[in-house]
């Protein structure tokens, strides 16, 4: 991690009056679109962590060297870190009025455009830090809601993305002086005497009625494609993992596909799924989900239901982590924490520690004898990635059963079906009919009972 000037400690003396005077008429900048817009100068964004009693040791640290990496991912440069110690949140300014004097001092002398926290604010915090510091004041789930709003591709992913920031939005609305006078009475304005606060409130709440509407039937079509591929008997292997795990990476060399691949965090939020033979013979489908972070915003979990639940339907969740993590343990309690919150932490689970050219071997063996029956691998370089391909296939064939069926030739449509909707590996012709090998899911044996060769 990168060392950041005045880390953790500092205690300005400059004059906490000449705030006001040095702020006015400032020109405000936003956290959102400067990380691929190369013509934009970077932000300067000072990052405040606050502990509290109970903190297990070092869980700042982590969470704030993390927040670094998030902050910019979203497009600006961490200039200072700075973790506050207090024995609950205040009310008002959350770190307390006079270390809030401090730090804006602070960021004033460093430049700072936006002031980022790792904690949760109330809307009535963030307000009234944005006051104190005199720039735009961010939380944790704000900046991870911003990264997802740059990321976002697909119609899906991007109905989601906004969903959530509105329900994120919504009870932060402000105004003041003209902006909050009574409208007059209009058709839409529903009558005089309604603040633009409430029309605004108002028009938020019928927009978040229709992305819902809209997501129900993406989540429809979703739905039905799901339910083909549950048809096709093909089994199917979820990627999960933290961010930046190399989920990507691996689901590309496993399956000879081009998904996209980028050293930075959140580059994938939809579902992508790929067929492709582990082994020759033995087909599956591979799906590359949206990587999880710790304490993920419950917004997003929401509005990423329907591409999360496509986890419920896999026969197995292939867990990537990041070996050359220092807190990959800490990656796998956060990604096994969102698993059970969708109710998907009863799927058999093979772990996978990956980005073995650049850990520490003795980190990797450690690792692998801390968790029994994991794998290491470098979906970059292709180590050990054919390993991990038998493994998935010996966990799959526990789920599969081959059958030997036996298809009269007066029955032609029978014949289409199991091709159709089995993996059938080979076929033999006689004098009555066909003789089929295929493989089948465990629960869909008895589909085929009539057909069973004697």
């Amino acid at each position: 991690m990168p060392q950041y000037a005045g880390r953790s400690g500092a205690n300005p003396t400059t004059d906490v009056s000449r705030l006001s005077v040095t702020y006015e008429g400032r020109q405000r900048k936003r956290l959102t679109a400067t990380v691929t817009d190369l013509d934009v100068v970077r932000q300067q964004a000072m990052l405040i962590s606050v502990e509290l009693p109970g903190t297990p040791p070092g869980e700042s640290d982590r969470s704030i060297d993390e927040l670094a990496r998030l902050t910019d991912t979203a497009g600006s440069d961490p200039v200072h870190l700075e973790i506050v110690r207090r024995p609950a949140p205040d009310s008002a300014l959350f770190i307390g009025s006079g270390r809030a004097d401090e730090l804006a001092i602070l960021s004033h002398t460093l430049d700072v455009d936006v002031v980022v926290f790792d904690n949760d604010l109330t809307p009535a915090q963030q307000r009234n830090l944005q006051k104190k510091f005199g720039c735009d004041v961010v939380d944790r789930v704000g900046l991870i809601l911003d990264i997802f709003a740059q990321h976002a591709t697909s119609k899906e992913g991007m109905l989601q993305v906004e969903l959530a920031l509105l329900k994120y939005t919504l009870p932060r609305l402000s105004g003041q002086g003209i902006t909050m006078s009574r409208q007059a009475g209009r058709i839409g304005g529903r009558g005089p005497g309604e603040t633009k606060l409430e029309t605004d409130r108002r028009r938020i709440q019928h927009r978040v009625a229709r992305l819902n509407r809209e997501l129900k039937e993406l989540s429809g079509t979703r739905s039905t494609q799901r339910k083909s591929r549950r048809k096709s008997d093909l089994p199917l292997v979820a990627l999960v993992g933290y961010t930046n795990a190399g989920k990507s990476t691996l689901l590309n060399r496993l399956a000879s596909s081009e998904v996209l691949t980028e050293d930075r965090l959140f580059s994938t939020l939809g579902s992508t799924v790929r067929r492709t033979e582990l082994t020759p013979g033995e087909p599956v489908l591979m799906s590359d989900t949206v990587g999880f972070v710790r304490r993920l915003p419950h917004e997003l979990i929401e509005a990423f239901r329907s591409t999360l639940e496509e986890i419920l339907d896999a026969d197995l969740a292939v867990h990537v982590i990041d070996a050359s993590d220092p807190y990959a343990e800490d990656q796998i309690a956060a990604v096994r924490e969102v698993l059970e919150e969708i109710d998907a932490h009863k799927i058999p689970e093979l772990l996978i520690f990956n980005k073995t050219d650049d850990a520490d071997p003795i980190a990797v063996k450690r690792l692998l004898a801390l968790f029994p029956d994991s794998l290491a691998c470098s979906a970059l370089t292709g180590s050990n990635t054919q390993a991990v391909a038998e493994t998935i296939v010996e966990h799959l064939r526990g789920s599969t059963v081959e059958l030997e069926l036996f298809v009269p030739y007066d029955q032609p449509s029978v014949l289409a079906q199991v091709h159709r909707d089995s993996d059938v590996s080979h076929s033999q012709h006689n004098d009555t009919g066909t003789t089929i090998t295929t493989r089948v899911h465990a629960s869909r044996v008895n589909d085929f009972a009539d057909l069973i060769a004697n």
